[in-house]
């Protein structure tokens, strides 16, 4: 190309065999579907960015405690914090998409400064790179560049796949939303597997290797880059509309004043905004309404996430629990998609159509499910009472003893040999962690003997040293153990443990005999009753109803948004996840429930948030933006029309005139 061609941006339009070309890529689609080939380039960028994401975060606090040697509070604080800004700073991206850059810019240039966080994160986690205030300065610098960079890219991306899709291939862009969605967990599955291995099974600096850890993330978000900007010759680009947020300021503030000043002198507009009609377009003023509409509509909406958050608290550790949930979004979005959905379409009647708000509704409705099953598990699993503890006295004399504690009359009776009593007493332990451990069977020894004994049951070892030592706790698996080994320096015993059952916390006393050792086995937590298979069913409850209501919320944001703001609903849309997590703070870590209880308020509030929803849903009315463009290109097509029509008619009338004389 010409000199000429390289610095006007519109030259394809006066090259015709390039912008053939350029509209055949664009026309492209996978192997006969309609779908465009451009998303395969978009979904490959999501499933790199949410694995550089989500594995940076499954190390993250254990660097906090172990390498930076922060206090638990302060690195949960710090965790939660950096958190909520990636779900703040979408709106930053989204405005620079839509007002100034364009979505695949933005992309482009924030996933850049995605990719120098990361690295001045990896950097930061190298020990020989200065001090400890330098890694404290480095590790902040890149998670606030992480934050802006991946907070950036989320509404711009998921929009921008949603604007590779013709205008009548709504079904094709609903299921690209779920496959985008796919990607998202796939990644977060894959990364919550293999950077904690690459952190403790690999090490470096002479300790564990954080700096791989963070370093293939970054490598991760590389490739990301690169392959989105890969397909740059296959995408569908909208240019910005300029400064919409002023815009946007500028018409709401001058409805605002004018109906404040012009209300009683002039007739009653249909809607508020309409009292900018005098100085902005009426197009505009119909987009504004539109993003209101939704927005007004997501009112009710954090609190879905202020729960959905919750499931951490449910179940074991945090790791299983998001590798559950996503395993479970990857099982279940084709069931949904190519099963549920198409099964109820085909029975649903003209008076109830499965539209995408009532999706999400049914989605809240089945993760209110999932914490009242929740609720009965957590009042079945846990027996202490919240902020008491389990205090227990082994009386390991030969007479009885008498126990007594200052200002206390809880043990009034004296113990007999060998016997063991427990009390409940009020402390400050958190019960949660109880609840964590109790998934596991743990087992310690107690010697009176006078040497010290290795004692084997099945492949865990335990050492109790002479004179009442006590061992360890170990978790075991369940099992029957017949035949324990107990070895001192010169003898070996042989002791029958039998069952060590599920959830149990046992402590087995061994003492000196003249006929070989003897035991005593305590139980001191009882096994538990119930299996620990019964948690799977809030997980399907949680995990579907996410599937019915974060899949459609994107689409339902995507295609409720005029063309200049469709980031900025996107923005808006990941905003509720924000004010979720502020909800959770106010309302769980305020209200110092018992934890069945909490679980108990957030599903009832949710049950009435998705009646409140439905509602609300119930009276609004879907909008196709697509018609908008074409009923305001009728409107500009017309006004030309008359405008050539009065250019005409003036012209014959000029020619009509009789000649005149200039005087």
């Amino acid at each position: 190309p010409s000199p000429w061609v390289n610095n006007n941006p519109d030259w394809v339009v006066f090259n015709p065999v390039l912008s053939l070309t350029c509209h055949f890529l664009h026309l492209l689609k996978l192997c006969g579907t309609n779908y465009p080939v451009s998303i395969a380039f978009i979904v490959v960028n999501e499933f790199c960015e949410r694995f550089s994401y989500y594995g940076m975060k499954a190390v993250l606090t254990l660097y906090f405690i172990h390498y930076l040697h922060w206090d638990k509070n302060l690195s949960t604080a710090v965790y939660h914090a950096f958190s909520s800004l990636c779900y703040f700073t979408p709106v930053l991206g989204a405005l620079i998409a839509d007002s100034w850059l364009g979505k695949f810019k933005t992309v482009i240039y924030l996933s850049i400064v995605y990719v120098i966080g990361h690295v001045v994160k990896s950097v930061g986690a190298i020990p020989d790179v200065g001090d400890s205030t330098v890694h404290v300065v480095l590790s902040m610098l890149g998670l606030v560049l992480i934050a802006f960079g991946t907070g950036g890219i989320k509404p711009c991306v998921a929009a921008f796949g949603g604007d590779q899709f013709d205008e009548e291939h709504t079904e094709e862009r609903r299921k690209f939303f779920s496959i985008f969605y796919m990607s998202i967990n796939a990644g977060s599955v894959l990364s919550t597997i293999v950077t904690p291995i690459l952190r403790g099974d690999v090490k470096c600096f002479g300790g564990d290797c954080y700096a791989l850890a963070f370093g293939v993330p970054a490598a991760l978000m590389v490739i990301a880059l690169v392959v989105f900007i890969a397909g740059n010759g296959l995408y569908k680009k909208s240019p910005p509309e300029g400064n919409v947020l002023v815009c946007v300021c500028k018409c709401i503030g001058f409805a605002i004043r004018n109906r404040w000043t012009n209300s009683k002198k002039r007739p009653k507009r249909s809607h508020w905004l309409d009292w900018a009609e005098e100085k902005y377009p009426k197009r505009l003023i119909q987009e504004i309404q539109m993003v209101f509409r939704v927005l007004v509509l997501y009112i009710p909406l954090p609190m879905f996430w202020a729960l959905f958050d919750q499931q951490v608290k449910v179940g074991v550790c945090f790791c299983v629990v998001k590798m559950l949930n996503a395993l479970l979004i990857l099982v279940f979005i084709p069931i949904f998609d190519m099963g549920i959905y198409p099964l109820i379409s085909s029975i649903q009647f003209s008076l109830f159509i499965f539209s995408p708000l009532r999706k999400m509704a049914a989605g809240m409705i089945l993760a209110a499910l999932a914490f009242c099953a929740a609720t009965v598990v957590e009042i079945n699993v846990i027996p202490p009472p919240a902020k008491e503890s389990l205090v227990q006295v082994y009386n390991l004399m030969d007479s009885e003893v008498t126990v007594q504690f200052p200002g206390q009359t809880v043990l009034s009776d004296p113990l007999k040999s060998y016997e063991v009593t427990s009390l409940q007493t009020n402390t400050d332990c958190i019960l949660r962690l109880l609840f964590c451990l109790r998934i596991f069977y743990f087992c310690r020894f107690i010697n009176t003997h006078t040497k010290n004994i290795n004692i084997t049951v099945g492949t865990d070892e335990f050492y109790a040293a002479a004179n009442y030592g006590i061992s360890q706790n170990i978790s075991v698996p369940r099992g029957e153990y017949n035949g324990v080994v107990c070895e001192t320096n010169s003898d070996q015993y042989h002791i029958d443990l039998g069952l060590l059952d599920f959830g149990a916390f046992y402590t087995v006393i061994l003492s000196k005999e003249s006929n070989g050792l003897t035991f005593k086995k305590m139980e001191d937590i009882q096994a538990n009753d119930i299996h620990i298979a019964w948690q799977v069913p809030q997980y399907v409850f949680i995990t579907a109803g996410e599937v019915m209501f974060s899949i459609t919320g994107l689409e339902f944001s995507y295609s409720q948004a005029p063309a200049s703001m469709k980031s900025v609903l996107q923005a808006g849309w990941l905003m509720t996840v924000a004010f979720g997590n502020v909800i959770v703070l106010i309302v769980a870590e305020g209200a110092g429930m018992e934890q069945w209880t909490e679980f108990l308020l957030f599903a009832g509030l949710l049950v009435a948030v998705s009646i409140i929803f439905s509602i609300m849903a119930y009276f609004y009315t879907y909008v196709d933006p697509d018609q908008l463009d074409k009923i305001f290109r009728e409107d500009t097509d017309d006004e030309k029309v008359g405008s050539s029509d009065s250019k005409k008619n003036e012209a014959v009338s000029l020619n009509d005139m009789p000649k005149q004389t200039k005087m």
